[in-house]
């Protein structure tokens, strides 16, 4: 059929017609505003769950990091009983046997710092090399100032065979972080010690540079777990179970007993860095004319 042959609609066929279009429309309209509040609906209660989802895992995580650690467990195999880790050339360590700590046969911390301050097993040993004991704490920036000062100095006379360097980490500043960071790092450092000790410097160096700002949470346990795998160490486990809580704990109340209250406090052969007349000395000379004395 031709367009002049087409049979042409009323004005109230397409009057019908328009109205039918606009009909279908609207439905249309209300079908997708239905189908979007529902959608945005959905949305809301998936954002909701989210989010008590990431709190529960948060309070979670700060109850497990917070709990109270018990004053009995295990020192890892290669740290003493005084707290440490003690460094040799390279990547050997003095081998120590793991025995076991309790933090409650510990005194408190005296109400004045006895002066000088006498540190366990810090005393000089005729023929043996200096050594160089230093107190830190993972989240102390000034920590972290003192290594980047002077660990090229230290390693290279360590690499000598002039010195040893014996790292004993504490949980001073778990009150700097809400998750216990201190202690939880210092655990960490302690696991390395014992699964794979030629990796503890490299690990110590690792959370100095990665270290947190005070008064955030610190690198999560994961983190730390992790920081230890790509270095090909697992301490999952002695993450996860806190096994060397206790130990961090038993030494971090020895250092306090002795009179330590801050970190880093550096010993070399016995004599405390920094105190008497040591005060107006640059630490290189100090340590140099220690290294001097014994010829």
């Amino acid at each position: 059929m031709s367009p002049a042959n087409e049979i042409r609609q009323s004005k109230a066929e397409r009057t019908a017609e328009a109205r039918e279009k606009a009909r279908a429309i609207r439905e249309a309209q209300v079908k997708k505003d239905k189908r979007n509040k529902l959608l945005i609906g959905w949305g809301i209660v998936a954002a909701v769950v989210a989010i008590f989802i990431i709190v529960a895992l948060v309070v979670s995580s700060n109850i497990r990091n917070n709990a109270p650690v018990g004053d009995q467990g295990p020192s890892p195999a290669n740290a003493n009983t005084n707290g440490g880790v003690t460094l040799l050339a390279n990547t050997d360590v003095v081998p120590v046997e793991p025995s076991t700590v309790d933090a409650s046969t510990v005194g408190a911390r005296p109400d004045t710092a006895p002066s000088p301050i006498v540190a366990p097993g810090a005393e000089a040993v005729a023929g043996e090399p200096v050594k160089v004991i230093l107190y830190i704490d993972f989240i102390c920036p000034v920590c972290k100032q003192f290594e980047s000062t002077y660990d090229e100095n230290l390693t290279n006379l360590r690499n000598e065979g002039k010195i040893t360097v014996e790292y004993r980490p504490l949980g001073f500043l778990d009150s700097r972080s809400s998750t216990n960071y201190s202690s939880r790092a210092a655990n960490a450092a302690a696991a390395v010690a014992g699964e794979a000790p030629e990796k503890y410097k490299e690990f110590v160096d690792k959370l100095f540079a990665e270290q947190p700002a005070e008064g955030s949470a610190g690198l999560s346990d994961d983190e730390l777990k992790k920081m230890a795998s790509d270095m090909g160490v697992n301490i999952d486990s002695a993450v996860d179970d806190k096994t060397y809580r206790p130990y961090v704990k038993f030494s971090t109340a020895l250092a306090a007993n002795i009179g330590v209250s801050g970190t880093p406090t550096v010993f070399v052969d016995g004599e405390q860095w920094g105190q008497g007349e040591s005060a107006q000395t640059q630490f290189q000379d100090f340590l140099q004319a220690k290294i001097d004395a014994k010829g």
